[in-house]
């Protein structure tokens, strides 16, 4: 069975002073899906010190374990802050610092070698969705992104289409469950069935508490890669609960 995941990307937002949001989503963590917030780098440390039920992850790391490499940070050094996960190839990572496969399959790499576990990001602009690209785009991501080795406990996957990340738009169930269900498969031929079924399928992309519970009961969706609303426990805990509901169904 895959245990389900609920987990929060801050991006680049989050002082100190809300850091008291985790201890806000603390009950509903453990109601048996997995939590897990990746907040800034500044607050890694503190993070992990309070963490209590939740996961703690970075996101972003270098493919080199150390260098001059000045405002880059590697994974051996989110793994001795004490996190667990590390996000990897998210769109805006790929669009904003002009990161390819190649490069996101190194990251991967070096995470792993630190004890990270990956949540490698793929999906689709609207561009390519409207040219009926989409599933040649995220076979290639999926090919050039992971690298051998990928098992159940190192590798997540989540979908988030691009033109749905905090635009409030939504793949229809169905388009979703299509990406889904060709993501499980191409898992599957290239690392065996007993991996590519182990290996948890997250969505992303304007996932809110509106929304979830219906996004949950899409064939091979494991859980969410939640943007904003999981800068506040407010947002984050419905979510979360949807989750749960989804374990226990």
């Amino acid at each position: 069975m895959r245990r389900k995941l609920a987990a929060g990307n801050w991006k680049m937002n989050g002082l100190r002073a809300q850091l008291s949001e985790i201890d806000a989503m603390q009950e509903a963590a453990s109601g048996g899906s997995e939590v897990l917030i990746c907040p800034p780098t500044t607050l890694l440390t503190e993070a992990v010190a309070r963490a209590g039920h939740i996961e703690i992850g970075g996101q972003d790391c270098h493919a080199r374990a150390s260098g001059a490499h000045t405002g880059d940070v590697s994974a051996a050094m989110l793994a001795d802050t004490g996190a667990s996960y590390v996000i990897l190839g998210h769109s805006e990572r790929r669009t904003d610092h002009d990161e390819h496969d190649d490069e996101v399959r190194a990251k991967c790499k070096s995470a792993w070698e630190a004890g990270l576990k990956a949540v490698v990001c793929v999906g689709e602009t609207l561009a390519e969705r409207e040219a009926s690209n989409t599933l040649d785009i995220i076979g290639g991501q999926l090919a050039g992104s992971i690298p051998d080795g990928a098992t159940g406990h190192n590798l997540v996957v989540a979908y988030e289409p691009v033109w749905a990340i905090g635009t409030g738009k939504v793949p229809t169930t169905d388009q979703i469950g299509e990406v889904h269900d060709f993501i499980r498969a191409r898992l599957e031929r290239r690392f065996g069935a007993g991996v590519g079924r182990s290996v948890r399928l997250l969505y992303g992309g304007s996932v809110k508490p509106a929304n979830a519970a219906e996004i949950f009961a899409v064939s091979n969706v494991d859980g969410a890669l939640v943007g904003g609303a999981s800068l506040k426990a407010a947002d984050f805990v419905p979510i979360i609960e949807a989750l749960n509901g989804a374990s226990d169904g």
